[in-house]
């Protein structure tokens, strides 16, 4: 017995990623597409500003979810989550900061500023696919306040 009334809005809901590592954006998208056979579209962006600039480009719009890392040149993922937690709509995208950093500190801001989760990359690609299986289900399974 399936509930498609929340599922159908997630589904038809595009997924932001903001990522400027070439090789683990292609990952990303690969095990979103291939193994967990999400239909959703994934929006790329390279750094905090361009994000920025393509969530102010389609605010009618909005992503149900953002997947953001941390270490980006010019505008970080620490930058832009602060930015996005004080806009009046963009801070109710859920988002899950996925980074390399395993630095206290960075967790911690994470936290502070509402982030749905932070969870490392892994370099182990079956545990790569785990932690963005568990990022889907969660996702899949919430219920967006817009």
């Amino acid at each position: 017995m399936h509930s498609y009334n929340h599922c159908s809005m997630i589904r038809d809901k595009r997924i932001l990623l903001v990522e400027d590592d070439i090789i683990d954006m292609k990952t990303i998208q690969r095990i979103l597409k291939k193994n967990l056979q999400l239909e959703n579209e994934l929006v790329m962006c390279k750094n905090g500003e361009e994000a920025l600039k393509w969530l102010n480009q389609n605010e009618q719009d909005l992503p149900g979810l953002i997947l953001l890392d941390l270490n980006m040149p010019r505008m970080n993922g620490l930058e832009l989550l602060q930015i996005i937690k004080q806009h009046q709509l963009y801070k109710l995208i859920p988002t899950v900061i996925l980074t390399t950093s395993a630095d206290p500190s960075d967790r911690l801001r994470s936290y502070d500023l509402n982030v749905a989760g932070y969870m490392l990359k892994s370099v182990d690609h079956n545990q790569f696919i785990e932690k963005i299986s568990s990022i889907k289900k969660y996702w899949e399974h919430s219920e967006l306040a817009y």
